[in-house]
């Protein structure tokens, strides 16, 4: 599988500086303008709280953490800020988790694949080319998920 040069390690997503942060909220607002959509005050801070997660994090603690800033949010409230994202490409959700990670860029093209470690919950995205699916000609792929589950490098050299 050909992976391209992008990738990044989910599970530490707490360490973003204020710089980072800044700017994956500057790329957000940018893609959502290019897609002709209003980056709104909650979709901004379901992102941020994404961002700035200990690794992957489920929309139930996304809405805890909301509470002390949004007052009593709806999970479906959540829910569709979430879907707004991911459908822009800003935020994968890790099916085996039931999670989302955050990414800085859209995946046009791409397919994101993910490297889920057992022991630590840790993340770990690559990007594949589409055509690298094996899609059968004329079939055209309108969303993949790629899930690897094993142990990182870490974890192992821990063990």
């Amino acid at each position: 599988m050909n992976n391209h040069t992008h990738s990044h390690d989910h599970s530490h997503n707490d360490n973003c500086a204020p710089g980072d942060l800044e700017h994956h909220m500057a790329i957000a607002a940018r893609v959502c303008e290019q897609a002709g959509e209003r980056f709104t005050a909650l979709r901004a801070h379901v992102f941020e709280l994404v961002i700035t997660a200990d690794g992957p994090i489920k929309a139930y603690d996304i809405l805890d953490r909301m509470r002390p800033d949004v007052g009593s949010p709806k999970p479906p409230t959540v829910y569709r800020a979430l879907d707004f994202l991911s459908k822009l490409g800003l935020v994968h959700r890790v099916e085996a988790l039931n999670a989302y990670v955050a990414c800085d860029h859209t995946h046009e093209g791409h397919a994101a694949v993910f490297f889920i470690c057992r022991t630590c919950s840790s993340v770990q995205e690559r990007h594949a080319a589409e055509s690298t699916l094996g899609a059968p000609e004329g079939f055209v792929v309108q969303r993949s998920v790629i899930e690897h589950y094993g142990q990182c490098a870490a974890c192992a050299a821990a063990a």
